[in-house]
């Protein structure tokens, strides 16, 4: 999807209405009554060639304390922040009201792309509430009907624009991953600069001093901190020179267990935290010394890591920790059994409150990115390849035994290999594994992803599969000799 749309307004103006709509789906739930819609609900849109994330919203009331009303519009206004636009929908026969005032202004504060449009607006009834809705200031409203579809190809030209330069932005902003490469491939790994800075996310279960350390390294108070959990609530990404490296860093929100998320505004943050992983090239699962490598915190790294990210495990508030030595041993050897995908990713220990271990941090951090980029030559890598066969022969199911004929690097940003061999499919995954390992520890290639593909090169016989006959030579000789006897 390549931008999120809010749709906003007051109840029943046909929200949900136009939601089902452009989800394909009656998705959301619609009623004459008011207030039907309470909560967020996201949907994949499709409008002609567009393709975008759609979220319902509650109604915009006018309440701002403790009540159910004052919570509704609280989510909706936070989902308002995090959409990168905004549908702004007003009932073109009720026409304005002074709540559509009051919404608009929110609107032109909280988010910077806005489109109005005037709903309800078919027929003559309409046609008063469309004509004053010019004067909210969001400029020419859409006339729309979201229950007889009216008005989308107005929408798709309003829409358009927005899909383009979101479309720049993410082809900025996207890291380089699975880049193919060839044997003579002269291009060097990517050195970052400042128009493509080097991309870190920060993720971790919540109160886990996430923001705490950002703050640190950029040297000022950027973000909101404090001792209650879950005060990130979206994805923030900031730009600063770490050790002299253009950066872009990513502050998220603090991941809890699938279960305990129970807030919809929750449920979109740790949607927009997993985002965030996607535009990182390296990622930095912060723990908490108290309380390490938890569910959640495994979790969270084997996401890392499937995402083919560099991964760099930093545990946070050593400063406290009274026993450091025996602390530290017993952080290896819990590393080193629960997370074997990530077998020698660099763990280091800091104090995002003091600035303690942040030089090690910058440094795992560069080290994991330049492995990220690794790449081997196809002559070293056939010449490991034969040892390992010698030291370890594949198996030979039903006594055929597994031909590993060659082996290349096609990728970088994770590292990508391909073995040619014959019964790819009878291989067994232990002996992929065996391999990768042997990449890591040979070729110094520790904790980064590493992606190999066993490929069946195919039957170079030509007279595989084809009947057994006689030549056509050695029919003719006999025959002959046939007839002369």
């Amino acid at each position: 999807m390549s931008f999120t749309l809010a749709i906003v307004g007051r109840p029943n103006v046909g929200k949900s209405t136009l939601f089902n709509r452009l989800v394909g789906k009656r998705l959301a739930l619609v009623d004459d009554q008011p207030g039907v819609t309470r909560d967020l609900r996201e949907g994949e849109a499709r409008l002609m060639d567009l393709r975008f994330t759609v979220i319902d919203t509650a109604g915009l009331e006018e309440a701002t304390d403790e009540s159910l009303q004052g919570r509704m519009r609280r989510l909706t206004e936070r989902a308002v922040e995090m959409a990168d636009a905004c549908l702004f929908i007003v009932d073109a026969r009720d026409g304005l009201l002074p709540a559509d005032e009051v919404f608009a202004d929110i609107l032109r504060r909280k988010n910077a792309h806005v489109i109005l449009a005037a709903n309800k607006a078919e027929g003559k009834a309409g046609e008063g509430g469309y004509l004053e809705a010019f004067s909210l200031g969001l400029g020419e409203p859409i006339r729309m009907s979201g229950e007889h579809g009216e008005g989308m190809g107005e929408l798709y030209d309003a829409l358009l624009p927005i899909e383009k330069e979101f479309a720049e932005r993410a082809a900025q902003t996207n890291p380089e991953i699975d880049v193919d490469i060839s044997e003579d491939d002269a291009d060097a790994p990517r050195v970052p600069t400042n128009e493509k800075p080097l991309q870190v996310a920060v993720i971790g279960r919540p109160n886990a001093g996430k923001s705490t350390l950002i703050n640190n390294l950029i040297g000022e108070e950027r973000l909101l901190t404090g001792p209650e959990a879950g005060i990130t609530r979206d994805s923030i990404s900031l730009r600063f020179e770490w050790g002299g490296v253009p950066t872009r860093i990513f502050d998220t929100a603090g991941m809890r267990k699938r279960a305990k998320v129970q807030e919809k505004l929750e449920k979109l943050s740790v949607s927009d935290g997993l985002r965030a992983v996607k535009f990182a090239e390296v990622v930095v699962v912060l723990l908490d010394a108290e309380i390490p490598f938890e569910q959640q915190d495994l979790r969270i790294a084997d996401l890392a890591e499937r995402e083919g990210r560099a991964v760099v495990v930093a545990v946070n508030k050593w400063d406290a920790e009274p026993e450091k030595q025996a602390k530290l041993k017993v952080l290896r050897e819990s590393f080193e059994r629960l997370l074997p995908q990530l077998r020698g990713a660099p763990l280091v220990t800091i104090s995002a409150k003091t600035g303690k271990g942040l030089d090690r941090l910058h440094a795992a951090v560069m080290r994991a990115h330049e492995i990220w980029n690794r790449r081997v030559k196809t002559a070293q890598l056939n010449g490991w390849l034969a040892e390992m066969i010698a030291a370890h022969p594949p198996p030979a199911p039903g006594g055929r035994r597994i031909k590993l004929r060659y082996m290349t690097q096609v990728k970088a940003r994770p590292p990508g290999f391909v073995v040619m061999c014959s019964h790819p499919d009878k291989l067994p995954e232990s002996y992929s594994r065996y391999l990768v390992n042997g990449l890591r520890e040979d070729f110094d290639m520790p904790g980064t992803p590493i992606r190999l593909t066993m490929r069946d090169q195919g039957d170079k016989n030509p007279y595989k599969n084809r009947k057994k006959s006689t030549p056509s030579r050695l029919r003719k000789h006999l025959g002959k000799g046939r007839a002369d006897g």
